[in-house]
């Protein structure tokens, strides 16, 4: 209650909340201390006990609405609920229970209209008001032609009533005037103070981040990051607003760095380094004589604190550390790593994500990193960092090739689905047809662009299989195999075709992938023709991109056949790619998982006890440490992942990561690293050569209890279902894994 009432009184002055929603609080406040006042006045004037058991409902069963209102913001909505219960259901009670026209009875009446004018807004406040003068002159009609339906106890030359409810009235009408003078008062003092230092914080913060061209806006980033962090963890909008400004000036002590050593160009010296980690202790008493924001101080002080022990300046470990510097030592730690650095470009997202999830309760607070790993996943698009510089992409109606990768069509994923394409080619100036050939160049990147000579580059990941020419020959780069079949017999291209722009032929392109082979048929006025490429694995993506020698490429059209039922049939042209053939067959078919969750074992019912074995080993193109198994508990009517009525409680992955569900579930997960483990690389390492695994499951009625141990790795996860649901399944799934021998008891 302590906690509520301090959250209340911050809502209250809280300058960035709606004056509407604050007067709501206000108003509901002084109805609830007007409501049990009335309660004693009622016995005293020796009212009908029926009245004074209205009043008594009314007074609990609003401060339990108000409670769970607040406690859930859900102002918004309970403005319109309240509205109406004031119109609809109060105030028709109040006048037929205390007296109707001749008690006081009149006065409580004006609540309704002070509520609606203080509260609504809009088309809501002028509907609510017809609405209430309605209800009254209903309410008048109905106690004057039947009175025996009003309460009479006041009618006896007792004014008691009419005068207490007048006092009362009274008081509530003054007390929201005189709040809402008060609080324009002191909404504008504060803004005048915030708006000041606001502008000094960003001033210093500016002459911060021009001592190092590669840390302008790093700043506000961080703020940007710790805010939204904070937001996520439930912290309340003053909460956060105060975060967002000490995570503003969590670098401020860098301003006594000397700039040499700030933009220095290579690996710091050791005495450099001690230097540079000064700015933690330089800034806390830069910050020190702020006595109005404590907090600044933490933050600027203890950002570099690590939760292990390990960090600096005071070696604070775990929740020693206070938690606005936990919240912006992830935040920081992320912008470094999404901000192009004068030895490093921006690092993409999966290496990202990664290293915040290998720092979990060694570098980080388990749940500031676990939400900012969760930000990340959200961020589908990746927006959140600093912009890479894209090569060889146009993103133009045309491009114009004077060889190839001197420009490329944007990326065009191959999937299951057939992928139609069709553009126009015409000779590149000074170029005959004959010397103008366009190139579908098939690839996988990162960040889907094409990348020439970039494949050993281990941020991009750039990966060419081969270079398809429209004259029917293809170069082999890193595809197993390629065939060529020409097409006869009516499979010929459109005719040549001119247009404003001058005579070019029209090519269409159909492509489709069936895990370790891809099919481009290429449809021209010359040839047509079957690109058939076998791909070293099955887990990496496929993209085209077109680009050409001497030509210029236009009217680019891409679009995908969604029906899975004319999927291209593709024929094989070089053994299957498996990595669980030869492998023991359990209880349950083995699977292959070639991506996140492409795959997943039949469901299992969860037992009251049970064992499950099975045996993991991670694709050689794993690279992350997701790339393991997953464990998933779940309900479907047929028991299969994604059946009829699914409904997920838990997603573990073996490397401790989980999925906060959206079911009425409360899953309570331990990741503890052992004294087996012997870091990611090594744990990556081992799950690629296969190891074996055991989970131990018990189910004690909605509470499902699950343990297993890998490679130093103990998962410990308490999974209590709330939905009532009875019949609970389990299975296997992951990224870039084969699970086979999988074993039930």
């Amino acid at each position: 209650m302590k906690l509520f009432r301090k959250r209340l009184t911050e809502y209250i002055f809280d300058t960035s909340v709606s004056l509407q929603d604050r007067s709501f609080v206000i108003f509901s406040c002084l109805i609830l201390i007007a409501l049990y006042a009335a309660i004693p006045l009622g016995l005293i004037m020796r009212e009908p006990l029926s009245a004074t058991l209205s009043t008594v409902g009314g007074a609990v069963g609003f401060s339990v609405f108000i409670y769970y209102v607040f406690k859930k913001d859900m102002i918004s909505e309970a403005k319109i609920v309240l509205s109406v219960i004031v119109v609809v259901v109060f105030l028709p009670a109040m006048f037929f229970s205390n007296g109707g026209a001749i008690s006081g009875a009149p006065l409580w009446l004006l609540l309704g209209t002070i509520y609606i004018g203080l509260i609504l807004e809009g088309n809501l406040r002028v509907i609510m008001l017809v609405l209430n003068a309605l209800i009254l002159i209903a309410c008048w009609i109905i106690g004057y032609r039947y009175p025996e339906l009003v309460t009479e106890f006041s009618r006896g030359q007792s004014y008691f009533d009419s005068i207490s409810g007048m006092f009362i009235v009274g008081g509530i009408v003054y007390t929201l005037f005189i709040f809402c003078i008060s609080l324009f008062r002191k909404d504008e003092v504060q803004r005048n103070t915030q708006r000041i230092f606001e502008q000094i914080s960003s001033a210093m913060v500016n002459a911060i981040d021009a001592k190092d061209e590669y840390t302008h806006g790093h700043s506000e980033r961080v703020a940007e990051y710790s805010k939204k962090i904070a937001e996520y963890y439930g912290k309340s909008r003053i909460e956060c607003n105060d975060i967002y400004q000490i995570a503003l000036l969590h670098d401020i002590g860098k301003i006594g760095i000397p700039e040499k050593i700030i933009n220095k160009v290579g690996k710091l010296t050791d005495e450099e380094y001690e230097i540079i980690k000064t700015h933690t202790v330089r800034g806390a008493e830069i910050l020190e004589s702020v006595r109005d924001y404590p907090d600044l101080i933490w933050g600027a002080r203890h950002h570099h604190e690590r939760y292990d022990g390990k960090g600096y300046p005071d070696k604070l470990k775990g929740k020693e550390i206070p938690e606005i510097a936990r919240i912006i030592a992830v935040a920081d730690a992320y912008d470094a790593m999404t901000s192009k650095r004068s030895y490093r470009d921006v690092l993409p997202q999966h290496r990202v994500r990664e290293e915040l999830a290998k720092g979990i309760a060694t570098q980080f607070d388990p749940d500031f990193a676990r939400i900012m790993i969760r930000l990340v996943d959200m961020d589908i698009e990746y927006k959140m960092k600093e912009s890479i510089s894209g090569v060889n992409v146009s993103g133009k109606d045309t491009i114009r090739c004077e060889s190839i990768y001197h420009d490329c069509s944007d990326d065009i994923g191959i999937t299951q689905e057939t992928t139609n394409i069709s553009f126009i080619s015409r000779p590149y100036a000074g170029f005959n047809e004959d010397e103008s050939i366009p190139i579908l160049i098939v690839y996988d990147s990162l960040d889907g662009k094409v990348h020439p000579g970039e494949e050993n580059n281990k941020d991009l990941l750039y990966y060419e299989y081969a270079q398809i020419r429209t004259d029917g020959t293809v170069k082999k780069c890193n595809a197993r195999k390629t065939e060529v079949h020409t097409l006869q017999n009516g499979a010929r291209g459109e005719t040549a075709f001119v247009s404003s722009a001058g005579q070019g032929q029209k090519y269409k392109i159909e492509a489709a992938r069936n895990r370790d082979h891809v099919l481009v048929r290429v449809t021209g006025k010359k040839k047509s023709f079957d690109a058939i490429l076998a791909l070293p694995d099955t887990s990496r993506y496929v993209f085209i991109s077109i680009s050409g020698e001497h030509c210029e490429i236009s009217d680019i059209s891409v679009n995908m056949d969604q029906n899975e039922a004319v999927r291209m049939k593709i024929p094989r042209i070089a053994e299957e790619v498996s990595y669980t053939k030869g492998c023991l067959t359990g209880d349950i078919p083995n699977i292959e998982v070639d991506g996140p969750r492409w795959a997943t074992t039949a469901g299992m019912p969860i037992t009251k006890e049970m064992t499950i074995s099975f045996h993991t080993m991670s694709y050689p193109t794993a690279r992350l440490i997701w790339h393991c198994p997953y464990i998933c508990i779940y309900y479907s009517k047929d028991g299969q992942v994604g059946g009829e009525d699914y409904r997920e409680y838990l997603l573990l992955k073996l490397d401790g990561e989980n999925w906060e569900s959206e079911e009425k579930v409360v899953n309570e997960v331990r990741v503890d690293h052992t004294k087996d483990f012997d870091g990611w690389e090594n744990w990556m390492d081992i799950n690629m050569k296969g190891i074996d695994c055991c989970l131990k499951i018990r189910r004690e009625g909605k509470m499902i209890f699950m343990r297993t141990e890998n490679m130093g790795i103990s998962l410990n996860s308490i999974t209590t279902i709330k939905d009532g649901t009875k019949k609970i399944y389990i299975s296997l799934t992951g990224d870039q894994v084969a699970l086979s021998n999988i074993r039930i008891r």
